[in-house]
This record gives C-alpha cells, structure tokens and sequence, in this order.
C-alpha cells in the first residue's frame, strides 16, 4: 500500500513538473510570435525576437525528447536489446560528437580509455549515459576548464567510466538529489545551459538496467568525479 502510494506521489509530482517546465518556454514563444503578427516591433528587434522563440522551442524539443527517454526507460513493455558492447567506442564516439559544444564553452576534452572493454549492454543506451555525463561536466564548468573520461578495468575485473571536471562543483548537501527528475543545484544556471533537469534522471535508470553502480563525489570549486562501474 505503501508503494502504490509512493509511486502515485511520485507521478503526480513528475507531472506538475513537466507542466510547469513546458508552460514557461510556451509562455514565452507566444508571448514573442504575438508581438512580431501584431507588428509591435521593429525590425531589429523581430530578428532578436525570432532568436529567443528559436532558442525556446530547442529547449522544448530537448525536454521532451528526455520525458519520452525516461518513459521508455520506464516502460516494461519496451523490449530492450543487449550485446556486447566495447564501452571504449562508445566513448571516443561519444567525445568526438561532443568536440563542439566543448570548444563553444572553451572546455578541453580528454579521454584514456583500454582497449577492448566490452559489457553486455545497449549501445544506444550508453551512448545517451556517456553524452550526458560529459554534457553536464561541460555545462557545470568555468571557461578553459577540462573533462577527463576514461574507461578502465579495476582489480575486480569489471570495468568502470570516470567523468571527471575541474568545474563549479556541488555542495554537498545537494549531492544525494541530483539524481532526482528536474532536481537542480542552480535553477538559473540550467536554463542559461538549456539543461532540462532529467539528463542525470535518465543517466540513473540506464546504469540500474545495466546493473551498475554509480558514485559521486564533489567539491565546490574544486569539481565533480562521477563513477559508473559496470
């Protein structure tokens, strides 16, 4: 009874959240496209206006491409293929895509990763945990910053994804929740990143499907290490 309970708390709060988070972008498209079609603006200024309903209906499209990740993810009658999976591709791949956002946000990205670390997983799933871990530690970093990924086997045979930056860090009386679905550390910083508050959520259910655990540890100022062994 219990858990039916949790679980009906949880939904509610999850769906006044994605309310909340959709209706303000929404607001402020319409808002914009109903000054441009009353002609309220001039020229310059419909340029200007056309960019923030541009950058707004990427940040919509963001969100919900990762509500629709985390149904999924949720969803027990979504079959899910596993393989062996050499987790040392899937990172350099996964660098190689995120080369521009880095170099946009003057971070430097480096990897040192052992050959052949092959798991029995989704590769498409660990391509969406990798591109999420290395996108916040971009976000959540200082201009001319560093992100180090490396693929390592440990004493215990298994192997293990470091994602490690030098960035802002997190206090530590956050760090237990940022797990959570849209928990953020600075609300005003993630919407400034286009963050939707779900990427370590989906990071979360992809590494309990693979039956990984997952460490953290940070420091203010100092930066976050996040540990996925697998």
């Amino acid at each position: 009874h219990e858990n039916i309970l949790n679980n009906a708390r949880v939904r509610q709060e999850f769906s006044a959240n994605v309310s909340h988070e959709l209706k303000t972008p929404l607001t402020i498209i319409s808002g914009y496209a109903e000054l441009i079609e009353n002609k309220m603006v001039d020229e310059a200024s419909v340029v200007r206006f056309a960019g923030e309903i541009h950058h707004h209906s990427d940040r919509l499209l963001s969100l919900i491409n990762d509500i629709i990740k985390l149904s999924e993810l949720d969803s027990e009658s979504v079959e899910v293929v596993y393989e062996n999976v050499d987790l040392s591709e899937v990172v350099n791949e996964c660098m190689r895509m995120l080369k521009e956002n880095a170099t946009q946000h003057s971070i430097t990205l480096e990897t040192d990763c052992d050959r052949s670390a092959v798991i029995k997983g989704s590769r498409s799933m660990l391509e969406e945990l990798v591109t999420n871990l290395v996108n916040n530690a971009i976000s959540y970093n200082k201009p001319g910053g560093n992100v180090w990924v490396s693929v390592k086997k440990n004493g215990e045979g298994r192997i293990v994804l470091t994602v490690k930056d030098n960035g802002i860090g997190i206090p530590e009386e956050h760090q237990e929740r940022v797990f959570e679905r849209f928990y953020r550390v600075d609300k005003s910083r993630s919407k400034r990143s286009g963050g939707t508050g779900l990427g370590l959520a989906i990071v979360k259910h992809i590494a309990a499907s693979h039956n990984a655990v997952i460490t953290l540890e940070s420091e203010v100022g100092k930066g976050t290490t996040v540990k996925v062994k697998f």
